[in-house]
């Protein structure tokens, strides 16, 4: 009969993985928390930045001044700083955004049309990213394993890293040149129908493509080399079998992370592309927001962006942490 104490010593790594993946999510939370208060600080702060008197620069210098200061008074800006932060915050938490200083339109509507035009091009081009990225990688892998094909390897390492190396609204400008313009396969701009997610898809997605397929290719030399592997060859184990489903499992974590990250960075970049292609989403309210000094319009946008890019880190940290516990390791003795 085992001693009493048996089963509780047993049970005692279990608790200690349970407390060590609380601790770290806690943790995680917690910096989510604060990242968040910096963010909405540095939002309010946005609008008393601005050089001048921004109600002044979003009338324009013929405004009179009795307009000026009554559309002063509304917003609040004639208050003292600690008032004005209160009254702010309260109401972010009630969903009031505020209001355009152009149309009067509630910033909240703006937001819930355009949102969705957005995260559908970031979520299309990650998709694409990790549906491309993956083959390409693994097949690079396995083409330059052992060092064999030093001409595959230099021609894959050179083509993805100058693709990394283009920013995204350059991929755009050449696309609409010659794709949209001079082929004429692709309309140059807007959102009616299919055809116009093209060339802003691509766009954002040849990076992402590029970077992904890297790490993929280094994950999976590094599976490649394991002792599982080469037992598997040993059993002449048949090679799309070992590679889909053992090797690609294993280098995934890494994958799929990163995929997590570019989603942000997708999220952040499409601003610009949004512009090229006149694409009705938020990217593309920024730019005429800020052109317009339509100053309530931009620092609800950039505060929306900002926890969107926040909350998705936080989810990749909390997946990456159930899926590798070293990872919770790494982080509980940071």
């Amino acid at each position: 009969m085992s001693p009493p104490h048996a089963g509780r010593a047993a049970n005692a790594p279990g608790r200690t993985a349970a407390r060590r993946t609380l601790r770290t999510a806690v943790r995680r939370i917690v910096r989510f928390a604060v990242s968040l208060a910096v963010l909405l600080v540095a939002s309010f702060a946005m609008i008393h930045l601005i050089p001048g008197d921004p109600v002044r620069a979003s009338l324009g210098p013929a405004a009179p001044m009795e307009l000026v200061e009554a559309r002063t008074a509304a917003l609040g800006l004639d208050r003292p700083l600690p008032e004005q932060f209160t009254t702010y915050v309260g109401d972010i938490l009630t969903g009031d955004l505020g209001a355009s200083f152009l149309t009067g339109e509630p910033v909240g509507d703006v937001i819930a049309a355009r949102l969705p035009n957005t995260l559908t091009l970031a979520l299309l081009a990650t998709a694409v990213a990790l549906v491309v990225a993956v083959p390409l990688g693994m097949w690079a892998a396995v083409r330059t394993e052992n060092g064999r094909n030093r001409g595959t390897e230099l021609t894959f390492g050179t083509a993805t890293g100058a693709a990394v190396a283009v920013p995204e609204f350059l991929y755009s400008i050449a696309l609409v040149a010659v794709l949209a313009v001079g082929l004429g396969w692709f309309p140059p701009a807007g959102k009616a129908g299919p055809l116009t997610y093209v060339l802003p898809v691509v766009a954002l997605s040849v990076g992402p493509i590029a970077m992904i397929a890297r790490i993929t290719r280094v994950e999976t030399l590094r599976e490649l080399g394991t002792d599982y592997v080469r037992l598997a060859r040993a059993k002449r184990l048949p090679a799309a079998r070992l590679h889909l489903r053992h090797v690609l499992p294993n280098t995934l974590t890494a994958t799929l992370t990163m995929g997590g990250l570019l989603l942000t960075s997708l999220i952040a970049g499409s601003v610009l592309v949004e512009y090229v292609f006149a694409w009705p989403g938020l990217g593309l309210k920024i730019v005429e927001s800020i052109t317009q000094k339509d100053y309530p319009v931009a620092q609800s946008v950039i505060l929306v962006y900002g926890a969107i890019v926040l909350t998705v880190n936080l989810i990749v940290d909390l997946v990456l942490g159930a899926l590798d516990p070293t990872s919770e390791i790494k982080e509980v003795s940071a």
